[in-house]
Order: C-alpha cells, then sequence, then structure tokens
C-alpha cells in the first residue's frame, strides 16, 4: 500500500512540474488563448482529483478519483480537441457537445467541493437553477428563461462562463506569479520576513503581535489566500501572542485581521488585481497605483490599534534574546530583488504582467543556485551537489506552485458559472433595481446593501473567487446608481469597493474561513475570534466608503468627462511626488486617528467624547482633497475647526496624565 502511495505521490509531482512548465514556457510561444485555457483548466482538473482529499488509502476510492481525473480532463481538454468543429458550429451544438459540457460542469464542480468547500457548489446551484426558474419567479427578478441546451452551451462551450476572462486571467498571469511566490518561499523568504519582523519589532511593546502585522503585510505581497497568510505566520506569531499577556480571542484575531488584509496588498493582492484589470480594460500597474494607498494605510492603522491595544491590556515586551535588525536584514536582503525587480518591470519598463512575472521566476531560480552554490562551497564536488540540490529545490517549488493553483484555477472557473449565468439572464439589472428599490435611491444605502450583500457572497469563498461573484453583481450597482444621483464614481473605486468587502468575509461569523483557522491554533472560540477581528477590521471596511467619495485616496483626481466617467481613458491621475505624499500621510494620520476611536486609547484612556472628537478629527484628515482644492479662505477656516476639537482632546489627555501621576 505505502509503495503504491508513493508511486501516486511521485506521479502527482510531475504532473504538477509539468503544468508548473507548461505555464512557464507560454510566455515564449504562441497559443491560442482558448486554447491555453482549456489546457490550464484540464491540469488542474486532472489534478485535484489526485490531490483532494489528501487521504485516499482505499483501492475503490483511487480507481474512483482517477476515473474522475481522466473524465474531467478529458471535458476540459474538448475546447482543444474540437476547436475548429465548435467554431465552425456556433449556437448548434451537437449532442456529444452538451453531453461533455454537462459532464464538464458536474465534474467541475464537484472538484469544487473538494478543494474550495460547499459553499461555492451551491451557490453555483443557485445561480443554474435561476436560469431554469425565471418565469416563475416574481415580476422584479423574473426573465424569459433558458433551455437545458442553451444552458450548457452558454456556461462551458462559449468565453462568457467557464472560460471566460476569470480563467484567462487565471491561465496567463496568476500561475506565474503563484509559481514566483512558491518559488521566493522555497528559498527562504517566507521565514526570513516573519524573523525581520521580530528582529525589528520584538523588543517593542507587544512586540510579537506588531510583528504579525508587518509579517502577515510581507508574506501577504506573495501569498494569494488570507487562511495560508494566517497558518504561516500564525503558528509563530499566536503563541507569543498569548504569552505575552494576548487573550486567545485578541491574539488569534490581530492574527486574523492582518493575514486578511494582506488579500490588499499589492502586487499580488490574492490574483484580484490581474482580474480587475482584465475586466476595466485598464493596465496592472494602474490597479496596483489605486491599491497602495488604502493597503498601506490599513496597516498603519492595524499597527495603532495592537500600541493601543497593548497600553489598555498593561502587556509588556517579549522577555527573550531577540536577533538585531540588521544582521537578519542583510541576511536576506536579496530576496528583495526579485520583488523590486517586478515592479521595476511593470512600471518604468512598461512590460507584461506576464512576462514581468516570466524574468522575475527566472531570477529566483537563478537566485536559488547562488543560494545551493554558496551552502556548499566548503564541500567536494561542492558544483554538482549544488547543482542537483538547485534542481531539486525548483521541482518542489514548481510542484508546490501547481498545487497551490488548483484551488486558484478551480475557483476561477467555478466563479465564470456565476459569471456566466448573470450574463445569460441578465440577473445583474433585476439586483439593481431590488437594491434601487430597497434603498429609495439614496447611494448611502446603495453602498450599505451591496457591502452587505458582498460580505454575505464572499462567506466561504477563496479570494479570487469572490472578486469575481461579487463584482460581476455589485459593481455595476454602484456605478450606475451613482450615476442617476450624479454622482461621478471611477470605476475601480467600485471595483475595489466590493474587493474589500469581500474579502472582509473571510474573518465574518458564521463563516470566517481565516477566523477558524486562526482559532485552531490559538484554541479559541472561532465565533468570538471572528467577531473580534471584524472589530479590528472595522477600520478597513470604513476606506471604501472614504474612496468612493473621495477617489484621490486612490491617486485619481477626477474625470475628463462626466458622459463618459466609466471608461478608464476618462480618468486623471495623480502624478505628483509631493501630492502623493500628502495623501498618503493624511490618510495614515486619519486612520490611526480612526484606530484610536475604535480602541478608546491615545496618550491615554478616551471617554466618550474624546473618542467623538477624535473620530471627526480622522473624517477630516481622509477628506485630504476637499482641504486642498477648497479655496484659501475656506482651508483657514477648515484648520480653525480642527484647531477647537485638538486643543480639546490635547487639554482632555494632559488632564488624564496630570491626574495619573498625582
Amino acid at each position: 500500500m505505502k509503495t503504491s502511495t508513493s508511486k501516486q505521490a511521485k506521479f502527482i509531482a510531475w504532473v504538477g512540474f509539468a503544468w508548473a512548465l507548461f505555464q512557464v514556457i507560454v510566455p515564449i510561444l504562441t497559443i491560442n488563448d482558448t486554447i491555453l485555457r482549456s489546457v490550464h483548466l484540464s491540469f488542474a482538473s486532472f489534478l485535484v482529483f489526485f490531490s483532494f482529499p489528501k487521504n485516499q488509502d482505499k483501492i475503490s476510492k483511487k480507481l474512483l478519483n482517477g476515473l474522475l481525473s481522466c473524465v474531467a480532463c478529458f471535458c476540459a481538454l474538448y475546447l482543444f480537441i474540437d476547436y475548429e468543429g465548435l467554431s465552425a458550429r456556433p449556437g448548434l451544438p451537437l449532442t456529444r457537445d452538451l453531453l461533455i459540457g454537462a459532464m464538464g460542469l458536474i465534474l467541475l464542480m464537484e472538484a469544487s467541493r473538494r478543494c474550495l468547500g460547499i459553499a461555492l457548489p451551491i451557490l453555483v446551484m443557485i445561480f443554474i437553477s435561476y436560469c431554469f426558474l425565471g418565469p416563475y419567479l416574481p415580476s422584479i427578478i423574473s426573465h424569459r428563461g433558458a433551455s437545458l441546451s442553451k444552458t450548457i452551451y452558454h456556461l462551458y462551450l462559449t468565453t462568457e462562463g467557464v472560460f471566460g476572462v476569470p480563467l484567462r486571467v487565471s491561465s496567463s498571469f496568476v500561475f506565474l506569479f503563484v509559481l514566483l511566490g512558491s518559488l521566493l518561499d522555497r528559498a527562504g523568504a517566507g521565514q526570513y520576513f516573519i524573523d525581520l519582523s521580530f528582529s525589528l519589532l520584538g523588543k517593542f511593546r507587544a512586540g510579537p503581535a506588531k510583528a504579525a502585522v508587518v509579517a502577515s503585510g510581507l508574506t501577504g505581497m506573495i501569498s494569494g489566500s488570507s487562511i495560508a497568510n494566517t497558518v504561516t505566520t500564525g503558528t509563530f506569531t499566536i503563541p507569543l501572542m498569548k504569552k505575552i499577556g494576548f487573550t486567545p480571542e485578541k491574539a488569534a484575531a490581530v492574527e486574523v485581521a492582518a493575514s486578511t488584509n494582506g488579500q490588499l496588498m499589492p502586487p499580488l493582492m490574492g490574483a484580484a488585481a490581474f482580474i480587475i484589470a482584465e475586466f476595466l480594460g485598464i493596465s496592472y500597474i494602474q490597479v496596483v497605483k489605486a491599491a497602495a494607498i488604502p493597503a498601506f494605510a490599513s496597516y498603519i492603522g492595524l499597527f495603532a490599534l495592537v500600541h493601543f491595544e497593548s497600553y489598555q491590556l498593561d502587556i509588556q515586551t517579549l522577555d527573550q534574546n531577540i536577533e538585531r535588525f540588521s544582521r537578519v536584514f542583510f541576511r536576506g536582503v536579496h530576496f528583495f530583488l526579485p520583488i523590486v525587480a517586478l515592479i521595476v518591470s511593470l512600471g518604468l519598463l512598461k512590460q507584461s504582467p506576464t512576462m514581468a512575472a516570466f524574468y522575475a521566476c527566472i531570477a529566483v531560480s537563478i537566485l536559488i543556485l547562488i543560494q545551493e552554490l554558496y551552502r556548499k562551497k566548503n564541500q567536494s564536488l561542492w558544483l554538482w551537489k549544488a547543482c542537483l540540490q538547485a534542481i531539486k529545490e525548483l521541482f518542489e517549488s514548481f510542484y508546490m506552485g501547481a498545487q497551490n493553483m488548483i484551488p486558484i484555477a478551480i475557483a476561477t472557473a467555478t466563479a465564470g458559472i456565476i459569471v456566466g449565468c448573470i450574463t445569460l439572464t441578465g440577473l445583474g439589472q433585476s439586483i439593481m433595481s431590488v437594491i434601487e428599490i430597497l434603498s429609495f435611491g439614496n447611494i448611502y444605502l446603495v453602498l450599505i446593501f451591496v457591502a452587505i450583500t458582498c460580505l454575505i457572497l464572499g462567506m466561504g469563498l477563496p479570494t479570487t473567487a469572490n472578486y469575481i461573484v461579487v463584482s460581476s453583481l455589485a459593481a455595476p450597482i454602484i456605478l450606475k446608481l451613482g450615476a442617476a444621483q450624479g454622482l461621478v464614481i471611477p470605476a475601480i473605486a467600485a471595483h475595489l469597493f466590493v474587493f474589500y468587502f469581500g474579502i472582509l468575509a473571510d474573518d465574518t461569523p458564521p463563516v470566517g474561513l481565516a477566523a477558524y483557522a486562526a482559532s485552531g491554533i490559538a484554541h479559541s472560540d472561532p465565533i468570538k475570534t471572528g467577531i473580534q477581528g471584524f472589530t479590528y477590521d472595522i477600520r478597513t471596511a470604513i476606506l471604501p466608503f472614504i474612496f468612493i467619495f473621495s477617489p484621490h485616496m486612490l491617486l485619481i483626481s477626477g474625470v475628463k468627462d462626466h458622459e463618459s466617467a466609466f471608461y478608464a481613458s476618462s480618468w486623471i491621475w495623480i502624478h505628483s511626488i509631493p501630492q502623493i505624499v500628502g495623501i498618503f500621510v493624511a490618510t495614515s494620520v486619519g486612520m490611526v486617528l480612526f484606530a484610536s476611536s475604535i480602541s478608546g486609547y491615545l496618550f491615554g484612556p478616551l471617554t466618550t467624547l474624546p473618542r467623538i472628537v477624535v473620530l471627526f478629527l480622522s473624517y477630516s484628515f481622509f477628506r485630504y482633497d476637499q482641504i486642498v482644492h477648497a479655496s484659501t479662505l475656506l482651508t483657514l477656516i477648515h484648520i480653525c475647526i480642527l484647531a477647537l476639537p485638538t486643543g480639546y482632546l490635547i487639554y482632555d489627555q494632559i488632564r488624564y496624565r496630570k491626574g495619573r501621576h498625582e
């Protein structure tokens, strides 16, 4: 049995390596886009039935999984096998086309259930049912209905459903970035970021909690999952947070908030950055540019929140020897080189994300070889041994990259079914009508309803599928209902709005997956952990509401033509360095003050009135654009208005400190 299992593991490893190798050579080949999606999904479909669940000891299970993997692989490859035939008969599928499409849809949902859980398949079934039940539903959400053959054809045999834009992005951009993260992690970058964070912050008050925030932000740049972030850094940080005085729930909640926000950090953003760029027809670097300040401000706010929490809980420094920062930094400074090279390639050289990631993967591969040469320099046959070890590390990295990619590929393909159902039935327009009626057309109520919808739809879904589902339904609602009230909202602001709230579902009870992962490490109650984590993440939830009305936070100062405000070409991007610095500083100060208002602590405990004052001040800093673009007189008036609560706040804190000393 062990021999058989070992052979199967080797076989899966080689298939995973072949998939990764295929994806690496794609940028230097000329492959039809639809065929690439078909081959990409076939690899994922073949591997998923062998890889999930992990324990497959019975012979009968192995045979069944082998059969399912082969059939699923064939169904996914069908667009490649009969590409010319399908192109020659658009809209007129043969019986075999529909049979293969039906099997492909069923097996894709089973694959999704195995690697992502039951939430996404249930959601898909609801949307497919809606395709058939349209004529029998209330008039506000009804439609003409679709036949079985039309539904299968639309969802599986065209590029509107499974093989749509999300899978295109997964097959072209995302795999290389996931592989890059796997290569960096295998080279030691993940552990280096954790060690670097602890060497920098471990000696300070609540050092492990602050290190958890920084480490999760750094690993979030190369990770594609909130849960992966939680498990990677939380295994080390949560026990230390408990050791210095954090309750199990609060220790887990800090890690959950930090790890969840890792999905908001450029350059990867849980692979959503590439899909946002594809949906909006803009460059990837523009998405990163827009997402940068809110992401960093969110982490600054969490860092401040942890600092204030440490004073309220009277948490001291960690009593253990901590390695010097300079020693740790220079030990792994080379890990920053591929990330810097990636940003330079995208931002300055204007290369495509695919080519930039390709060159970055090559750079890390060379880095791994150099590391092995350095480690083996004092051994006999050092060159031969170093090359063999480097090849082994690369093989493992490629295989792990393929393993990490399976859930993303399956998620994007499965979420494509939902997108296909929306385009087939016009559901987006129906939901827009419902929200417009419930909100009475008020944009503030519209945003609240959309945020709640995103939290509900996002529960239990991975980052990528999460964004695809919520953006297809909710982003157009914000844009169109906002325009109906004369509010010009840049499309990227609406997409980031739904993305943020979809991500926050990862720590929202009762299905917050990241909260469950952290509570398992902390031995805490998962519901209490989720509630506490969401409390910490209120500072993140406020940001989307701010940048909807103040897009300067996204480095957008306005639009050239209000009539075409939805299009990327009409946006005016901010390029002035002093202005960017000013926006970042103002947003960061506002976020720190908002965190202070939440925690009830600044330089000392805050009573109710000072907390309200701090909340008012934070809002003033968030609306930096109002101060900058106002006239000199209005700016002076604004500063005078701010001076009054600021003076009261300083007086209150001096009085507190004086009373404490007496």
